[in-house]
């Protein structure tokens, strides 16, 4: 065999690693979306859990708390597969919270209450579990996109059928009241 063909063979091989290393890392940024989603929909679950527990014990009053189990009620029955859909009643649920909990003292008069100083830490870090997990889903989204773009990929299709990532967008801001504990 004359040296041209070994140039050729190593050029082959070196083709075929570079793209088994693409294809893995895709897999991996694959795998981090999916696992971005599970957490922000654990996450998801879990404020509007905490938050329902708060409206089912009237805190921080009555009338609020009516708002609030509604908010919960809508986010519970979002469909998870209508992205739209999802994002705006746990935005809702967001922006309900943020109303209720405008003010430290908001804040402080239903951790005075039986029970609620236990509550109001669990909503505080639900909240914040949610801005967290949705950061995580996003930037992995970002990073697989980002992947996804480079025309090696697209050229050899090392993404396969799998579906294109889309970010998760909703209002995740923490009540401000939450910051003064």
């Amino acid at each position: 065999m004359s040296w041209w063909a070994w140039v050729l063979i190593a050029l082959v091989l070196l083709v075929a690693w570079y793209l088994s290393q693409t294809a893995g890392r895709l897999d991996r940024l694959h795998r981090r979306v999916d696992a971005g989603h599970v957490a922000l929909d654990r996450a998801l679950l879990e404020r509007s859990s905490v938050a329902g527990e708060l409206a089912a014990a009237r805190m921080p009053d009555p009338a609020t708390a009516a708002v609030i189990g509604d908010a919960v009620h809508t986010a519970r029955r979002a469909d998870p597969v209508n992205q739209l859909q999802r994002s705006l009643a746990e935005s809702n649920l967001t922006q309900v919270l943020v109303a209720a909990f405008d003010e430290p003292e908001a804040v402080s008069d239903c951790s005075e209450l039986p029970g609620g100083e236990e509550l109001m830490v669990d909503l505080e870090s639900t909240t914040r579990r949610v801005e967290l997990s949705r950061r995580f889903l996003n930037d992995a989204v970002r990073a697989c996109r980002d992947v996804r773009y480079q025309w090696v990929v697209r050229v050899f299709r090392l993404a396969g059928h799998t579906p294109w990532p889309e970010p998760f967008e909703m209002d995740d801001t923490p009540p401000p009241g939450f910051g003064s504990r």
